[in-house]
């Protein structure tokens, strides 16, 4: 990433003295540790305070964990199921039965994909209505079983085409907004990227909500919100500071429940230390939450929803 540059010199500057190092036989390791301490500075120095555009490079970076990757941290134990029973399969969201720390799951949630060929067959994480569909027969599933449900929102936006037009795209997000309220299980949700639109909050009504703090979260995406406001895409860094997607923000709108730290640098840096603060976290809420009577969950999910957006002049 642009703003990036300075510590990627750094590194650059590492990787020649480790390689000279070895190549001439002269030990350079005071240098290299010099290096070491100015990387990290420098890297504390950048995250510190991050402005929203620049959050939104960083959930969009290509080396950012995304569900898959964090299910093969989080379970012991995973069963990937398929099909909505009605037309297809959706290969943007995976979903399925799993053990944390030997507490069942159903995890469902956006998957992107990272090489050109997964990426088409992923559809850039951007679902059809057979993933919404999919989603909501096995989190009816997981209310049948008793079991706790785990969202793991990463998209742009659910897919906007013709044929998803055609097949119900609208209907199918509606229904899932209006069956998770009711649904009888707790539900924990956590964007762990981009949480774009319609197509993140149709995994989104849940009891907890929580955001990784480098993801964003919003009605639309900023070069969207710019485009439209501004009749220049160009502006999304404009867009994306008027329109509070960042973490921070949410939490003080109260949209959101918590923040969920980072390594220092991003998820990316660090997968499994991002995976841990998130097991961490879902433990904790699917804990406490199991504490609830069923009418007392469900009314404390209705009341927070409802409560979003009141103001007073």
């Amino acid at each position: 990433m642009e703003f990036e540059k300075d510590i990627l010199d750094i590194e650059e500057k590492i990787v020649e003295l480790k390689e000279f190092s070895k190549s001439k036989g002269i030990d350079l390791s005071g240098e290299i540790e010099k290096l070491k301490v100015e990387y990290e500075k420098k890297l504390e120095e950048i995250y510190k305070e991050l402005s929203p555009w620049k959050r939104v490079q960083v959930a969009r970076h290509p080396e950012r964990p995304y569900t898959l990757d964090y299910i093969e941290e989080l379970c012991d134990d995973f069963v990937e199921l398929h099909g909505d029973r009605l037309c297809s399969d959706d290969p943007a969201i995976v979903a399925g039965l799993g053990k944390i720390d030997g507490v069942k799951v159903m995890i469902i949630g956006h998957q992107k994909g990272r090489e050109v060929e997964e990426k088409i067959y992923r559809n850039f994480g951007m679902a059809n209505p057979e993933g919404y569909r999919k989603a909501l027969r096995l989190m009816k599933m997981a209310e049948r079983f008793n079991i706790p449900i785990v969202t793991l929102i990463d998209t742009p936006g659910a897919y906007p085409g013709l044929e998803a037009e055609k097949h119900g795209q609208g209907e199918a997000i509606a229904r899932n907004l209006l069956e998770m309220a009711g649904i009888k299980v707790p539900i924990v949700a956590t964007v762990i990227g981009e949480g774009g639109s319609g197509g993140a909050l149709a995994l989104g009504v849940a009891d907890k909500v929580y955001m990784l703090e480098n993801s964003v979260y919003s009605v639309i995406s900023p070069e969207g919100c710019a485009a439209i406001l501004f009749k220049d895409a160009s502006k999304a860094p404009e867009a994306a500071e008027s329109l509070k997607i960042v973490a921070n923000s949410l939490l003080d709108l109260e949209i959101i429940d918590g923040i969920i730290k980072e390594p220092l640098g991003g998820a990316h840096r660090d997968p499994k230390c991002s995976a841990i603060n998130l097991k961490e976290q879902i433990l904790r809420s699917i804990s406490e939450l199991n504490e609830l009577s069923v009418d007392v969950l469900l009314t404390n999910r209705y009341n927070k929803f409802r409560s979003m957006g009141r103001f007073t002049q």
